[in-house]
């Protein structure tokens, strides 16, 4: 019996050891914690159970068979977290680095399968480089096996991908299907070459970090949805995005305490928007006095920042939130803000987040690059989302709404539930100065030189006076009501108490084709 609990305790030793005590030493010389200290930091006190902790290799070539290492580089099992269960895996990069072979990609199938049978989220703390060589095909398979269960698992249940190490090809395969991408400053790395591969095809010299750093795919790339300081700060915030997420597709998320904004904020958000169309201001300070305070967590708050998108709470209840921001670009919609505004829309539909979508948007942003790089087919992405999106959607337009993009941004069209608009709305095709150049195109032309300004500037006056305000569209019911400002906050929350039992049945269909 003795021999038994201490072959037992043997293992368990070996298996919190991971690398050994000078691999770890050298991974926490880098400002990072260890896997086990990741998960105890990420977790409530005392709730994580492990499982698998003896699982190792199979390989017995290549010098492996002298190193099985108990677990195999991962660890793997799950807690809580706001007293909610949870699952999760953190990869041990004093343990071949990381790298993924057959039994460690085993170990974190097993806890995504765990995820979707009891429908908890699951996280992945992920410090990699990529798949272990020596196992050849067998890394590649399992590699497979998990992309196969992160599409399975999608919209079915959260996951988040909370990069806090090299990742390096394969690797970065997992959490790009993920919902969420989480990297720490100076640590977490994404790339599906390096850059001595980089090097060598192209002649182009660039280091890991500018390749693949934080900064990098949360400016550049867009794969990166939020950065943090450290590994602690990391996961302290992947905490923070599950507070306002179901467990699953089937669940509402979960509520807090209402609080609102100061009786100033009501009134202040009038003075916010400038009357003149072309005067810029930042959408945060009309955001802060609608939701609840301090409760807005912005998504991707670096790239594609015409368009500002993240999660809020609305007298308490959980939302998305979608705004065009004219403090950048105009608040015109591009490339990246189109794509990025969907892929936010489509998960906040997939696990049942009420939609407020805050519009200011004059158009798409024009020109070469943009008409070159697609603006068409990903402007419809963000079109395509709001039209297939089943939760309430709730929309107020603040000042312009023009062209396609009054469309898109979760118009009456679209399927938008409640459609509200300030009386500083303008929604037209264009502004007063590009319809006037072109309906009175040939009365400007037969205007003497010398009065043409002047005749330009009163047909312009009487465009805007005429056409550019909410009321046209509101006598046809595409605008449900036009409000003051101080009441935005209580129609929204009314609206959302009214659709908290919305159901939009659709016609049957095993998938609709988005423009990807």
């Amino acid at each position: 019996m003795s021999g038994a609990f201490d072959r037992w305790a043997v293992l368990k030793k070996k298996a919190r050891e991971g690398g050994g005590a000078e691999r770890v030493e050298r991974h926490k010389a880098n400002g990072k914690l260890t896997a086990r200290e990741r998960l105890e930091a990420l977790f409530d006190p005392d709730t994580f159970t492990e499982i698998d902790p003896f699982v190792t290799h199979r390989v017995d070539k290549f010098g492996l068979e002298e190193r099985r290492i108990p677990g195999d580089g991962v660890v793997t099992g799950w807690g809580e977290i706001g007293g909610r269960p949870v699952v999760a895996f953190a990869q041990d990069a004093t343990v071949f680095g990381g790298a993924l072979g057959e039994a460690h990609a085993m170990k974190i199938v097993k806890v995504m399968e765990t995820a979707r049978k009891a429908g908890v989220p699951i996280l992945g703390l992920d410090d990699s480089g990529g798949a272990r060589i020596q196992e050849g095909v067998m890394s590649l398979g399992g590699y497979g096996e998990v992309f196969y269960r992160n599409v399975l698992l999608s919209g079915v249940v959260p996951q988040l991908s909370i990069i806090l190490g090299p990742c390096a090809g394969g690797a970065v395969y997992s959490p790009a299907i993920t919902d969420f991408v989480i990297m720490a400053e100076g640590t977490g790395e994404m790339f599906i070459t390096g850059p001595d591969v980089v090097r060598a095809v192209t002649g182009e010299e660039v280091t890991m970090e500018a390749l693949g750093g934080a900064a990098a795919h949360a400016t550049r790339s867009g794969v990166s949805h939020f950065t943090a300081a450290s590994d602690r700060d990391a996961l302290e915030l992947a905490r923070r995005i599950l507070s306002y997420l179901p467990l699953n597709n089937l669940e509402e998320p979960p509520s807090a305490e209402a609080a609102a904004p100061p009786d100033s904020a009501a009134r202040e958000l009038a003075t916010l928007v400038p009357e003149e169309a072309n005067s810029p201001y930042d959408i945060h300070g009309v955001l802060e006095r609608i939701v609840d305070p301090g409760s807005f967590l912005e998504v991707q708050p670096a790239w594609g920042a015409n368009l500002v998108v993240g999660f809020a709470r609305l007298d308490g209840r959980a939302i998305g939130v979608v705004a065009n921001n004219p403090a950048v670009l105009a608040g015109t919609l591009d490339i990246n803000a189109s794509t990025k505004g969907a892929r936010f829309v489509r998960f906040c539909d997939a696990f049942n987040l009420p939609l407020v979508t805050l519009v200011d948007v004059p158009g798409f942003l024009p020109g070469t690059a943009q008409e070159y790089g697609g603006i068409i087919r990903h402007g419809a992405k963000l079109l395509y989302a709001y039209a297939e999106a089943t939760v309430p959607l709730l929309t107020v337009i603040l000042r312009k709404a023009y062209g396609g993009a009054y469309d898109v941004m979760c118009s009456k069209h679209l399927g938008g539930d409640l459609n509200l608009a300030w009386p500083t709305a303008e929604i037209a095709v264009m502004g007063a100065e590009g319809a006037v150049n072109i309906l009175f195109k040939r009365e400007l032309e037969r205007a003497a030189a010398g009065e043409r300004d002047s005749v330009r500037a009163r047909l312009t006056e009487e465009y805007r006076k005429e056409f550019l305000n909410p009321y046209l569209a509101a006598e046809r019911g595409y605008i449900d009501d036009v409000i003051d400002p101080a009441e935005t906050r209580a129609r929204l929350v009314a609206g959302l108490k009214i659709l908290s039992s919305k159901r939009d049945d659709r016609p049957a269909r095993k998938h609709g084709n988005i423009p990807l």
